[in-house]
């Protein structure tokens, strides 16, 4: 019989798919001899099972829960709904990846009218009897029955300013009681039900909310956004109640072992006296730093220190501890790797390292390529901060620099971000039911909250930029506005957040590139040092290449030769070139351009020197350089003194019905070979005019869309005719290869024949997926994110290659290349160049490079060295 319930110290940390996280975590600090609250896990396995089985808890299950209650019952001392010494419980969430706030808890389970009397006349404390009953009421009302939580919170701040009380812990013991008839109140109005009095009803409708959280909506969209399977369930953990808000010699907190903003080497948190752990994760109170606990409770502040080193050790990462003090006694309820900005990440991984916790091969593994992207967030200019009006100030929760049009919930953030405006997210705190809107969001603020608050937390994750706890705004989600020392802010106006700095600003401020650090590019040299596959670079113009080359590309991987031709006197000449009826028109404006072309590869090759660089011949379609207006033809008739009608005529003449597949690539080259061998003159000029300043370039000549091999054949005899030419000219000799793009399943079908002409390969995956699928690549995106949403595709195969299809057609290109040349080089220079899942599947395939475009180098650097490694282990 499949086992369901496990008490914490049956588990371990190794049965995390089966305990969750938290299970698994508190099970293994059980086994480590620390202060854990006794309790037991519901499995994820029995979650799904629930699930499936029209959300009825089988007999099987009921009995497992019960026998595990009575265990700890007895383990415990206490028992549930006892007039003398009732116990009480938490039932948290805890999925097997860390989902911070996106499914549910309740706290104080097992209070009913005659045991919160029982608790009161036990503590000899009413007021903390009380208090807890109506979080229970509170907790329980939203988590179970669905009851708005806000019905709550209003009648406290009501209750709250009739006294004049700043802090929930003001209000007295018969203030509470009124809280709790008025509670009780709104489950009559909203459910016409009243609140269950007997504790093991409140325990199994609780464990049906948990298991119930996990497809809620909030929990469904943090998954997507994290790339977290659907299918994996959500434990429960049952575990004994331990009260931080029981006076003040007791207090909670969350605290992580480094600092997850920077990840600097300190021990950093927050905590409440007297508060329960909802208090601190929500920012209903603005925390004090973990370090003001050393003054008010040493002993504690002592013992949690040296825990939390004992963990980070056990773990070997940086952990996220929650902790609650009950009358001057540490409790442990929950260990996790802490979720980190890229700043944090790259620091703590480096560190460990250094420290000899882990090797550099696990610091590397440890690092997700997309935060490189976060990494290089841009910051203020400082003349934009110079003359930037201030408007309050917060805690640094997540770094980053972002301007955006203020918004205070999901419904007005997806509006304003469908109609292309960026937004800045503002509440008084977040909660789960936000998390739609922080992910599209540039930016999150919140007047309430700590470091450690759910805004900061989710922030980070997302790489989001952000500031907590900013309490010098007046946010009122109400009438839409903020109020701040100086005016009011409403929605829509434009604020800029630097969430590195804690700062506020008015309108918009100009970004910049954020330096890489030390740390950053000593642990791209790492990954240099274990990667197989190499990293190009996609770029034809000298601040680009410039660009790449700083990022740790090793040359380029495609430059396109037509961006060179796209505006100005070239676009004139190239389209006089097209236009032109006969071999001998089309002299003049191939002189032009050829000088034109020289100068372009002479400025390119000063920046590569000797790093390898592919070049690929003129490749689009011809209508790309036509005009396609009215207004347009006659300006060109104009500027080539040509007659009106005679170009329009001529245009006709060159218009395809479908240009993609059409007159183009090698076809354009075959058909007016005087192109290609203009390109080639300049290719080669260009490098016997550098080779006289001391600068030797080996150019790699790439031709396009070969799907037959006579293409290949004619072509490359006729250019290397032309290059033999020009190096007799010059009186040198320039090392040269020829190549070929493989975007066509024809070329994939037969690689060997091409690999006996070609120099080397180079995969376009647009084409290829375009071929291959039959989707055009410009007009795909009207289809493909409903496809997504359906399940038609899991992903969109121009973004991550389609191992299934496209992928084993470039597996077969390969295999058959190198039966004919075992040394070719092949690499890949479309979109998917620069993907890490894709990059995966490329190693597999014995591929030798990649090339993405600059800003992806070095993000493909970090996934090329975490392929290498896993293909080793």
């Amino acid at each position: 019989m499949t086992k369901n319930v496990y008490q914490f110290h049956e588990g371990n940390a190794s049965m995390k798919s089966l305990l969750g996280g938290k299970g698994a975590n508190l099970a293994e600090m059980v086994k480590l001899g620390l202060p854990v609250p006794p309790g037991f896990t519901i499995t994820t396995v029995a979650c799904m099972d629930y699930l499936k089985n029209d959300e009825i808890f089988t007999e099987t299950l009921k009995k497992e829960i019960l026998n595990a209650l009575t265990d700890l019952e007895v383990q415990h001392g206490q028992k549930f709904n006892d007039q003398e010494n009732p116990l009480l419980l938490s039932v948290r969430s805890g999925a097997v990846f860390s989902m911070p706030g996106m499914m549910d808890t309740i706290l104080n389970l097992g209070l009913n009218d005659q045991t919160v009397e029982v608790l009161a006349n036990k503590t000899g404390d009413a007021r903390f009897a009380y208090d807890c009953y109506r979080r229970l009421l509170q907790m329980f009302g939203n988590v179970v029955y669905g009851i708005d939580g806000n019905r709550f919170e209003q009648y406290l701040d009501y209750l709250k300013n009739q006294k004049g009380y700043q802090l929930d812990t003001e209000l007295t013991a018969e203030d509470l009681k009124q809280v709790i008839l008025s509670y009780k109140n709104i489950y009559e109005e909203v459910l016409q039900l009243s609140f269950p009095q007997d504790p093991k009803e409140q325990l199994f409708l609780a464990i049906e909310a948990v298991f119930k959280s996990w497809n809620n909506h909030r929990a469904n969209i943090y998954r997507n956004l994290h790339d977290i399977p659907h299918d994996l369930g959500t434990a429960v953990n049952i575990q004994t109640m331990v009260f931080g808000n029981s006076g003040d010699n007791s207090g909670t907190g969350v605290a992580f072992t480094r600092n997850p903003a920077t990840g600097s080497k300190e021990v950093f948190g927050e905590f409440l006296i007297n508060a329960q752990g909802e208090d601190v994760v929500a920012g209903v109170r603005t925390p004090e730093p973990l370090i003001k606990l050393h003054r008010i409770l040493p002993e504690v502040y002592q013992e949690f220190q040296a825990i939390a080193q004992l963990l980070e050790n056990h773990y070997q990462d940086m952990q996220d501890i929650e902790f609650t003090i009950e009358s001057g006694k540490l409790y442990l309820l929950q260990t996790r790797n802490g979720k980190r900005t890229a700043r944090a990440s790259f620091q703590v991984a480096h560190d460990l390292a250094v420290e000899g916790l882990i090797t550099k091969e696990q610091a590397l593994m440890r690092l997700e390529p997309a935060m490189i992207d976060q990494l290089l967030h841009p910051v203020f200019t400082v003349e934009a901060l110079n003359s930037a009006e201030l408007v309050a100030k917060g805690l640094p929760a997540s770094p980053g620099a972002a301007t955006g049009h203020v918004v205070f919930d999901t419904k007005q953030a997806k509006s304003r971000v469908e109609q292309g405006e960026p937004v800045i997210l503002v509440r008084q705190e977040t909660s789960p039911e936000d998390v739609e809107a922080m992910s599209i969001s540039e930016a999150i603020v919140t007047s309430r909250g700590g470091m450690t608050s759910h805004a900061a937390v989710v922030a980070r994750g997302l790489g989001t930029c952000c500031v907590a706890g900013c309490s010098e705004l007046e946010v009122n989600e109400t009438t839409r506005q903020i109020r701040y020392e100086e005016g009011v802010i409403r929605e829509g106006d434009i604020i800029s957040v630097d969430g590195s700095q804690g700062k506020i600003f008015l309108g918009q401020l100009e970004t910049e590139k954020n330096e890489e650090s030390q740390v950053f590019q000593e642990i791209m040299t790492w990954a240099d040092d274990a990667a197989n596959l190499k990293v190009r670079a996609n770029a034809e113009t000298p601040q680009e290449i410039r660009t790449a080359i700083e990022f740790g590309a090793i040359g380029i991987g495609l430059a396109r030769t037509e961006h060179m031709f796209f505006e100005g006197p070239r676009l004139r000449e190239m389209r006089r070139l097209i236009l032109a009826g006969t071999r001998d028109k089309r002299q003049d404006p191939l002189a032009i351009l050829l000088g034109m072309q020289t100068s372009d590869f002479e400025a390119i090759f000063k920046e590569t020197l000797d790093k390898p660089i592919v070049i690929r011949l003129l490749d689009p379609p011809l209508h790309e350089f036509l005009p396609h207006t009215k207004e347009e033809t006659e300006t060109l008739a104009k500027n080539l003194e040509l007659d009106s009608d005679y170009l329009t005529a001529r245009i006709s003449e060159l218009h395809e019905t479908n240009p993609m597949l059409g007159h183009r690539g090698c076809r354009l080259g075959v058909t007016f070979p005087e192109i290609y061998e203009m390109q080639v003159e300049a290719i080669i000029r260009s490098a016997c005019h550098l080779k006289t300043e001391g600068i030797t370039v080996s150019p790699e000549i790439m031709i396009p869309l070969v799907g037959v091999k006579a293409e290949l054949d004619q072509l490359k005899e006729r250019l290397i005719k032309r290059i033999e030419a020009v190096l007799a000219e010059e009186n040198e000799q320039v090392s040269y290869t020829i190549g070929t793009m493989i975007e066509l399943p024809r070329a994939c079908l037969i690689a060997d024949q091409l690999a006996e002409e070609a120099a080397f390969f180079s995969f376009g995956t647009n084409d290829l997926t375009q071929m291959t699928y039959g989707y055009s690549r410009d007009d795909a995106g009207k289809f493909i994110p409903y496809y997504q949403k359906t399940k038609v595709l899991e992903n969109d195969p121009f973004q991550e290659v389609d191992e299934e299809g496209v992928g084993q057609l470039m597996a077969l290109a390969v295999k058959l290349g190198r039966q004919t040349k075992p040394d070719l080089k092949i690499g890949v220079c479309g979109e998917v160049g620069g993907n890490p899942k894709s990059i995966a599947f490329f190693e597999k395939i014995g591929l030798n490079y990649v090339s993405c475009s600059p800003y992806r180098v070095p993000i493909a650097r970090l996934a090329v060295a975490q392929s290498a490694i896993k293909n080793k282990d």
